[in-house]
């Protein structure tokens, strides 16, 4: 089954089912313009036989970034950059979608100490992020304008498509939701006025790139806490998408208050009705089926060719995404495919920084979050070996990656504002 094509309702052909989905890189220069490393490390999963690759985070406002060290592309000052990128992604074979972007609150404080954001409201975790403004009519016009912006220089730049992020308590996240939109104006309050923004954004991202070119949406199932953006709000604003020109929409779930794209839950900890499937998000993904018109991709989970051709036989989900493994096992597609493999590398598990009080479990909200982000640190890590042309280093320590990660976020944060 993942061996089979797709052809997308925009005509766009992808020639098997697996897709790397996206993983912040944080590889950009000081003028956040992309680099020999991207190159690098995309050339590198290009040449591993998914269909296509999904960037990190592309930004579309400078001044608002998820971490320092993402590309940004709101002029075509970084265009020749973005030329090769792609180029080097359809020498080693694949297909370079982008991933285009605003944090909204969740900017780190020592990027942007006033972040912009539907509503007052502050994301407190770790004292990292500052309280944000809310944004204003005209900032949010702004923001539609800057997400066509930036999909049409991506797609002149000979990038093969682009995903709107509206998940992970982004910017687009934050107003579906209601935890964090609080307005009561014609961008809040009701589901219809939450998810206008995401629409207007689609509608002027296809305005601008026309019918024939790719629009991925990617969206929480749920954001996993209370009050936040529920399954049925989810499967409502699906329908409103059916017919806003979308031609493949990626279902995950989680916000930085609830990491659960950074968690891997033990078998023995699994309900009974789900143990068979391996995506966590494939019981929302049923729901969201049932009402979509164009395909679905689910990622998260997924770790045996015999889970992602079960899920695909059953309907469950269209595309099989996958991000993490592609920083162990940068060919696994290609030799999955062929039989070769069918078991990819889980070492979750063993990225903690220690049991007790300092393991998974712990009581404690900031052991919690230190572990998730140690992590994330550690695949960062392995992301930027493969960029420098290094093999994975499948032993890198969880403590010295996550120290590793706070450094040299750090210094890229210097690096950029000495530009």
């Amino acid at each position: 089954m993942i061996e089979q094509s797709l052809v997308l309702p925009c005509g766009h052909l992808l020639p098997n089912r697996i897709i790397k989905t996206a993983m912040t890189e944080g590889l950009a220069n000081a003028h956040d313009h992309a680099t020999a490393s991207h190159l690098q490390l995309y050339r590198t999963w290009a040449q591993g036989g998914a269909a296509a690759l999904v960037t990190g985070n592309i930004m579309i406002d400078r001044r608002y970034l998820e971490r320092a060290g993402n590309v940004v592309v709101e002029d075509d000052t970084g265009l020749y950059a973005l030329i090769n990128w792609a180029r080097a992604v359809h020498e080693g074979g694949s297909q370079l979608w982008a991933q285009i972007s605003h944090p909204g609150r969740q900017c780190p404080r020592l990027v942007n100490a006033h972040p912009l954001a539907p509503s007052e409201v502050q994301l407190q975790l770790a004292g990292n992020f500052g309280k944000p403004r809310a944004a204003t009519d005209s900032d949010i016009q702004d923001i539609i304008r800057r997400f066509a912006n930036t999909a049409g220089i991506l797609k002149d730049a000979g990038f093969d498509g682009v995903q709107i992020h509206a998940a992970h308590g982004y910017l687009l996240s934050q107003f579906l939701s209601p935890r964090t939109n609080q307005r009561n104006d014609q961008w809040g309050g009701s589901l219809i006025n939450r998810a206008s923004l995401l629409l207007s954004v689609v509608r002027a991202v296809r305005e601008r790139v026309g019918a024939s070119f790719p629009i991925s949406v990617k969206l929480n199932s749920s954001d996993f806490v209370n009050g936040g953006f529920t399954l049925d709000e989810c499967v409502q604003v699906v329908t409103w998408l059916n017919e806003a020109g979308v031609d493949l929409l990626e279902v995950s779930g989680g916000t930085y208050e609830q990491l659960a794209f950074f968690q891997h839950t033990p078998q023995d900890q699994v309900r009974d009705s789900t143990r068979h499937r391996e995506a966590m998000f494939l019981e929302y993904a049923q729901s969201i089926k049932a009402v979509a018109a164009m395909p679905i991709m689910v990622t998260g989970g997924f770790r045996t060719k015999t889970g992602m051709d079960d899920a695909l036989k059953a309907g469950h989900t269209d595309m099989i995404g996958v991000a993490r493994p592609f920083c162990l096992d940068p060919s696994f597609p290609s030799r999955m495919m062929a039989g070769l493999v069918d078991t990819l590398p889980v070492p979750e598990s063993r990225l903690v920084l220690g049991s007790g009080y300092w393991g998974p479990n712990s009581k404690s909200e900031t052991m919690r979050g230190l572990n998730n982000f140690s992590q994330a640190g550690w695949y960062y890590s392995q992301i930027e070996r493969m960029a420098a042309g290094d093999a994975p280093n499948p032993n890198l320590s969880p403590l010295s990656a996550l120290l590793g990660h706070f450094w040299h976020d750090f210094l890229r944060v210097l690096r950029r504002r000495r530009r």
